[in-house]
């Protein structure tokens, strides 16, 4: 992909007012914001004052680590601050209902970044702010962490053209995500998991109607080798995502077998990459030696959600 500098003071813009999916951006809004965050990260003294004077505020119901600090970080750098409100003793909405809390914030911020337990508390937020909200991750999706994913993919090959992902373990936020991205930007996915904890109905439509123009393949199975089989990438999740811990012990079994290990790689494609969100539980969804192979990106991903945010604050918060 060729990277030309963004003007200073200058900003590409996405014509949706919120980003609480993925499919909220057009293919091309996507392809533009990669390359956005790939000139961010490569010129960051570009930027430094973009945002000069612009206010986030992040409101997270679950524990960050990755998502919180590179957002706060992604602020400052840009020249703007954020504000982070903690409430995990109470969830949005339980004391004041969700559309005062988004009538107070705009008010007083040009960006609300929130991660919930429920995705329909952000689309409350959302329907009542006049300044964009941000999907931090929510039970549906996790449109973040997709970004800063596929700016990994493009990074590493650069290019889209002939990948495929798989991804094991539980078609839960993070995967659906992925579903969406993959076929907007024509990668093929496979998405293996137990049949009980397949993608749902109406991601997998809205991804397959995508895909018949984009020339991605969508395959959706229980058979990791098949699942594998001419992936250039394998991702994996933890197989208990956070407000489901109830369900540990059952989810330990129903995924047993599913854990990405040595013989799994193998089976991929040659020189194959292996990705995660992070954080992973080692020995259970994928094994110490993969996650610490020369194929492991994980921590690539990890730096790319800063240049990706970056880039997502540009896009939504900047000067129009």
């Amino acid at each position: 992909m060729n990277i030309h500098a963004v003007p200073f003071g200058t900003y590409r813009t996405v014509e949706a007012p919120h980003f609480l999916r993925d499919s909220d951006l057009s293919a091309h809004e996507l392809r533009s914001l990669l390359e956005l965050a790939l000139q961010v990260k490569i010129e960051p003294e570009l930027y430094r004052e973009s945002l000069r004077h612009r206010a986030v505020a992040l409101l997270f119901e679950k524990p960050s680590l990755r998502t919180r600090m590179t957002f706060e970080l992604a602020a400052l750098q840009l020249g703007g601050f954020s504000v982070f409100q903690d409430h995990q003793d109470g969830r949005i909405g339980e004391r004041e209902p969700a559309r005062d809390i988004a009538r107070n914030l705009d008010r007083w911020f040009d960006a609300v970044v929130a991660r919930t337990y429920s995705h329909k508390t952000l689309e409350l937020l959302a329907e009542w702010s006049k300044v964009p909200v941000i999907n931090a991750l929510s039970d549906s999706y996790h449109p973040c962490q997709a970004l800063a994913d596929f700016l990994t993919l493009l990074e590493h090959f650069g290019s889209f053209e002939g990948l495929k992902l798989a991804y094991i373990g539980d078609a839960n936020n993070v995967a659906h995500s992925l579903l969406h991205c993959s076929t907007q930007m024509g990668i093929s996915i496979s998405l293996c998991s137990p049949p009980e904890y397949a993608p749902r109905a109406k991601d997998l439509a809205q991804a397959n109607s995508i895909a018949e123009s984009t020339g991605s393949r969508i395959e959706v199975l229980s058979d990791i080798e098949e699942a594998v089989r001419g992936a250039t990438a394998v991702y994996t999740d933890v197989w208990t995502s956070m407000g489901w811990e109830d369900e540990t012990q059952q989810r330990r079994i129903a995924f047993s077998g599913y854990e990405v290990t040595e013989a799994v790689m193998s089976a991929a494609s040659k020189d194959a990459v292996f990705m995660h969100c992070l954080p992973a539980l080692r020995g259970e969804e994928v094994s110490d030696s993969v996650i610490e192979s020369k194929a492991s990106l994980v921590f690539d991903q990890a730096e790319n959600r800063l240049h990706a945010h970056k880039a997502l604050l540009l896009m939504m918060v900047g000067r129009r």
